[in-house]
């Protein structure tokens, strides 16, 4: 028997991804990669060829368990361990992503019924076609004065589980009433590890307004869409696990699945931006990690419930136990940059990044705003959408690239400010994800925050952190803060704000601003004005079809 390890599995928007951690000192020894094969489903279903919606965004669950056949093996190839080593398992997801499923976890669009049927796939985080929803909640919890309402920074996503929820249930009465358990993604997959359905404590809390113990009532509930009053009992309700516990031991077909011992602890599901605190060593208060992809997740630990105005939400131990765990976040970042790439510039993103580090600040003459896949925080509206102003027939794709990055900086330092003005100071800026190769980017967040910018020490962060937690599951270590000293990596500072820059960058921000309030908080309502006309033609030009 040699070193215990454990492995962590992150199941990302496109991939999911596998590492072989040593519980000793978190070295990781191998890793493995799968590329969903269906990718993100947002312009056709392939049962039909149908087109989808504007805003809409599915995913195959079938794709997640690819991940455990492909990426775990290839993950203790790449180590060569011995997989009998191996103590534990544990896992993360994106979220708010929703699996409906049977009583025993079979997902909807499995079933030959359901498989033409869109609302019976997997509705993914950027599933946004629920804000009509979102804003109903919101108006109808303001109007009762509902106590959860600003846990949640006042306003609820369309991103969430209940605005998704409703979209079903008023959407596709078939496939609500035929569903049994409406299921975090990141509990369907400890589903599939362990054969038991255990509900993480995460979820429930960010994304179930799961609050002190209770959910929205059956009165809110009822009068929210008549007949919707029993989704909580019905459809959502389920006994919960707390974070870093066993969720149950890995069932033999897992087993066979993945090459690990049948018996191993499977932990307890958890969020990909919240395991990847403790991968960064950030669990005490003030140290606020964005996770930076796709989109961008900001986590911080407060030692004192505040309300900070749209954040995505604040639970008790939602991070570590004993603190409270705060978050918010960019529905589009890498995203954005990938957009404008794909469709607008003949070159790389590393050729662009080459020539928009050659630009002194503002020389571009733009500013963007941030909202190509809405605004989740703070303004937490996903009918939002981008601008960028000050083009001419000079202007160059290096330079709207540069502002679009700078962009993604404003709009962090938007939600720092904000968390600071509310009480809950943020002294350092940890960063991890993706992202962090792009030097250019990097700076342009440390100037524009004027914080010094740390780095996680893994590419593979929120793997790392579910490594993490699978310690503590398997009983390897005590809890998660002692977890995190022995198996996290941080490298501090790394990046500086430059004085100079930042007096430059305080100058555009105003000017971001300035944009901001104009078009998001109603000084001109013309982003909802187009989205309700996108949405009205694409209904009747769907209607034409059928």
């Amino acid at each position: 028997m040699g070193e215990p390890l454990t492995v962590g599995v992150d199941f990302g928007t496109l991939s999911g991804r596998a590492v072989v951690v040593r519980v000793a000192d978190g070295a990781e020894l191998g890793s493995g990669v799968f590329e969903y094969p269906h990718g993100v489903l947002d312009e056709t279903l392939p049962a039909t060829g149908r087109a989808l919606p504007p805003e809409w965004a599915l995913q195959v669950p079938a794709d997640y368990v690819g991940v455990l056949r492909n990426a775990v093996p290839a993950a203790l190839r790449d180590a060569g361990v011995d997989a009998a080593d191996v103590v534990g398992i544990a896992t993360d997801f994106t979220a708010c992503t929703m699996v409906p499923t049977t009583a025993d976890g079979t997902p909807l669009c499995e079933l030959p019924e359901f498989e033409g049927n869109p609302h019976a796939y997997v509705k993914l985080w950027k599933h946004h076609s629920a804000q009509p929803q979102a804003v109903r909640i919101n108006d109808l919890a303001r109007a009762r004065g509902e106590k959860w309402l600003p846990r949640y920074g006042g306003l609820i996503s369309s991103e969430w589980e209940f605005a998704k929820a409703l979209e079903l249930f008023e959407e596709a009465p078939e496939v609500y009433a035929a569903m049994r358990h409406w299921v975090e993604a990141a509990d369907w997959i400890v589903w599939q590890l362990a054969g038991t359905y255990v509900r993480n404590a995460c979820t429930a809390g960010y994304k179930g307004i799961l609050q002190d113990g209770q959910y929205p009532s059956r009165d809110f509930l009822h009068e929210l869409a008549p007949g919707f009053e029993s989704f909580v009992a019905d459809k959502l309700e389920h006994p919960l696990g707390q974070l870093g516990s066993r969720a149950g031991s890995l069932t033999a077909e897992a087993a066979a699945w993945t090459g690990l011992p049948e018996g191993i602890a499977v932990a307890v599901g958890n969020v990909d931006a919240h395991v990847t605190a403790p991968a960064a060593q950030a669990v005490e208060p003030g140290q606020m990690v964005a996770i930076m992809g796709t989109s961008t997740c900001h986590v911080m630990n407060g030692a004192e419930l505040r309300e900070v105005p749209g954040m995505c939400g604040v639970v008790e131990g939602g991070i570590v136990a004993g603190l409270w765990g705060y978050e918010a976040g960019q529905s589009g970042v890498g995203d954005i940059f990938g957009w404008f790439v794909e469709h607008f510039a003949d070159a790389s993103h590393e050729e662009l990044t080459r020539l928009a580090a050659q630009q002194e600040i503002g020389e571009h003459g733009l500013i963007a705003l941030d909202w190509h896949s809405g605004n989740r925080s703070v303004l937490v509206d996903h009918e939002l959408s981008g601008v960028i102003v000050g083009q001419t027939l000079a202007t160059r794709p290096q330079d709207t690239y540069r502002a679009l990055l700078e962009a993604t900086a404003f709009g962090t330092r938007k939600i720092i400010e904000t968390f600071n003005a509310a009480g809950v100071p943020v002294t350092e800026l940890i960063i991890a994800g993706g992202l962090t190769k792009n030097a250019l980017l990097m700076q342009i967040y440390a100037d524009v925050t004027n914080l010094p910018l740390s780095v996680i020490g893994s590419a593979q962060g929120p793997a790392l952190g579910s490594a993490i937690h699978a310690a503590v599951a398997a009983g390897a270590h005590a809890d998660i803060r002692e977890a995190a000293a022995a198996m996290g990596s941080v490298e501090r500072a790394v990046y500086r704000p430059v004085p100079a820059h930042v007096v430059a960058y305080d100058e555009l921000y105003a000017e971001y601003t300035q944009l901001h309030d104009y078009f998001g908080r109603g000084g001109n309502d013309v982003m909802h004005r187009l989205a309700a006309r996108r949405r009205a033609v694409s209904k009747a030009v769907a209607k034409g079809q059928s």
